[in-house]
């Protein structure tokens, strides 16, 4: 996941980026180091909307102030860490959020996780207060979100005012389809409100698959000089929270139930992540297949060109009719007459002139055709991707100019096409041999023979009209004439088919490497083809790990060099300053509400609370007793609901 490059602006691309980086986080921050260590201690992030209560509430829970709060928005601006002093082994290095550097001081910029000893706390609980998952600060909301996906437990605090908020239900559905444990804190009841907002909060939270979490319910109240909440309105939420480490068993179904949900939200979202690389990959596809049919075009087209007597006009012809002059010289060349003895000794002095003339003629048409041709390609190519939003990205962020050929393209062509007349008088040469000392030949000499064929390789007429029909035909059945006469008809046509194809093949590679920039622009944006099945593979590989036993029944990392959590349980606060109402109540416990024993082992305070208040079970039933274990469901249960909810989710 974290190689994983979606740099193509194709529709749902921007949400599977996000998914993909979300998945990598949450792999490097959570549960691979928790799949290490399942005996670290249990980290519950407290998390909610801004200006919720989180900082006041962790204040409370621990008994001082550990984290700031205030009225300036964003209240919460770097998340603080707190833990039993024998714990920070735990929690200096980098075993978890690797990527947040730590300070035991008042937190810096950027994102410092600021770590607070309280020997007062729980071996084996950590409490870290998040920023606002509504910050108006990009940074935090991010780091929120971060944050949270690396807890074992959710503290989800929210407000009388702003249960119904999408952005916070927005998390608690996505706590839901995960499997993680949640505990949801409602801050801020009015008294006379203490029945009827828990209890429409407990039916949407039902509704929403949260029916099992507890919901504790905080009434409105002041606070002390240090702003921290009375006792009674926090002390059922710190004995839950000291129930849960109290004995090894307890935590670890905590860790196992919010691991197992992870890993199992993991595997169902990498599918969809696989499908977009695979859209990506066929994106950069039908980029590439633009491009080289852009360039496909213009080698056929200059194939052609060059066998349809279009280069056999203007100044390539007018060369040529210099060079054979008139009917005389062909009945001179046949007759071998001696008046030709000064053009003759020529030959051996050097090059004639008029075939050098011709040479440049056809050098220069030539390079002309391919060179409009080449143009005529890139302006192709760019003209699709223009009409593609993809296709605009690359062109956008390209570092080179693709809708003109290279800025060397001219010299290349120019290069390659004296390469392919070399290549041309070469063969000449080698097929020469002893016709060398043939009058026909020496009239004509090396160069002369390799102009002449040249003019026989562009032939045909087909791009030839009126007049130029007649001249272009007979100028080339001169050429013919004139090199069956020196090396017979089959030999002709074998060096003109030769000649011919050297030149296409040429023209083919020229063309190649002018579309290598459009492919190293595309293989540039790292969209690799074979992504999708590594990631599908991984899934099928965890998803076996899984059947062998990785998730709810898995073994416990035995302890390493730190000790295992102990129980213990969180010292109770003596209420601060005044409060109103039913302050001075259990949170969550107006009206008699009944409560359930703890797991065995755990303090006093450690009661969770039930009902319709404090642990809504069922929308229907706001007042059915909770499972003994509290938020905790049975291994059966686990594997029930997340077959209902896959099936559920096949069905939509």
């Amino acid at each position: 996941m974290a190689d994983v490059h979606l740099p193509l602006p194709i529709p749902g691309a921007d949400r599977a980026r996000a998914e993909a980086t979300a998945i990598a986080a949450q792999l490097d921050d959570y549960v691979l180091p928790r799949l290490a260590r399942l005996d670290a201690p249990l980290l519950v992030v407290v998390g909610g909307s801004t200006g919720a209560g989180k900082s006041t509430l962790v204040n409370s829970l621990v008994g001082r102030p550990v984290t700031s709060s205030g009225v300036i928005r964003p209240t919460t601006r770097h998340p603080v860490l707190v833990h039993n002093t024998e714990d920070a082994g735990w929690f200096t290095g980098q075993r978890i959020l690797p990527g947040l550097a730590r300070t035991t001081g008042e937190a810096g910029g950027g994102k410092a996780l600021r770590l607070v000893a309280e020997p007062t706390l729980p071996r084996g609980l950590a409490i870290l207060d998040a920023p606002d998952i509504d910050s108006v600060v990009d940074e935090n909301r991010t780091l929120a979100g971060q944050l949270l996906a690396a807890a074992d437990m959710w503290l989800f605090v929210t407000s009388a005012a702003r249960y119904a908020d999408a952005v916070p239900w927005d998390f608690l559905n996505g706590a839901a389809q995960r499997h993680v444990v949640v505990g949801v804190v409602l801050d801020r009841v009015p008294p006379a409100a203490m029945r009827d907002i828990p209890g429409h909060l407990g039916q949407m939270m039902a509704h929403r698959g949260l029916g099992s979490a507890p919901l504790f319910a905080v009434p409105e109240t002041s606070v002390d000089a240090q702003g921290i909440l009375p006792n009674a309105a926090v002390s059922p939420i710190r004995g839950w929270l000291a129930g849960l480490v109290a004995n090894e068993q307890t935590r670890q179904q905590v860790v196992r139930a919010t691991l197992s949900g992870a890993i199992d939200d993991t595997v169902r979202r990498a599918p969809a992540i696989a499908t977009a690389v695979d859209e990506q990959v066929g994106a950069v596809t039908q980029l590439r297949d633009d491009a080289n049919r852009a360039y496909d075009q213009a080698v056929k087209a200059v194939k052609l060109r060059t066998a349809d007597g279009t280069l056999l006009r203007g100044e390539v012809l007018a060369r040529w009719h210099e060079f054979v002059g008139t009917g005389e010289f062909m009945r001179a060349v046949e007759n071998r007459i001696s008046l030709l003895r000064d053009r003759l000794m020529a030959v051996f002095r050097g090059q004639r002139v008029e075939a050098d003339h011709v040479k440049v003629a056809v050098e220069s048409g030539l390079e002309a055709l391919i060179i409009e041709e080449g143009r005529a390609a890139a302006e192709r190519a760019e003209a699709a991707w223009r009409g593609d939003p993809a296709g605009r990205h690359v062109l956008e962020s390209a570092t080179v100019d693709l809708a003109t050929p290279a800025h060397d393209f001219d010299d290349q062509v120019a290069r390659m096409i004296r390469e392919w007349q070399g290549a041309v008088f070469g063969m000449v040469s080698e097929e020469s041999g002893p016709r060398r000392l043939t009058a026909r030949y020496l009239a004509l000499g090396v160069n002369g023979v390799a102009a002449t064929l040249m003019v026989l390789i562009f032939s045909q007429t087909g791009g030839l009209t009126g007049a130029e029909v007649g001249i272009a035909g007979g100028s080339v059945a001169l050429a013919q004439s004139l090199l069956e006469a020196v090396f017979g008809d089959e030999n002709v046509r074998r060096m003109a088919k030769k000649a011919k194809d050297d030149l296409d093949e040429r023209v083919e590679v020229l063309m190649s490497s002018a579309l290598l920039r459009y492919h190293q622009t595309l293989v540039a944006l790292q969209v690799r083809p074979q992504q999708s099945d590594e990631i599908r593979a991984a899934v099928r590989a965890v998803e076996a790990e899984a059947a062998g036993g990785l998730l709810p029944g898995m073994p416990v990392t035995a302890g390493g060099e730190l000790p295992a959590a102990a129980g213990g349980e969180l010292p109770a606060v003596p209420a601060g300053g005044p409060s109103t109402g039913t302050a001075d109540e259990p949170a969550a416990m107006a009206g008699g509400t009944p409560t359930v024993d703890p797991p065995a082992g755990a303090s006093d305070t450690a009661r969770i609370p039930t009902g319709d208040t404090p642990a809504l079970t069922a929308g229907d039933d706001p007042v059915r007793p909770a499972d003994p274990a509290g938020l905790l469901r049975p291994e059966a249960d686990w594997w029930r609901d997340h077959t209902e909810a896959a099936h559920l989710d096949q069905e939509k």
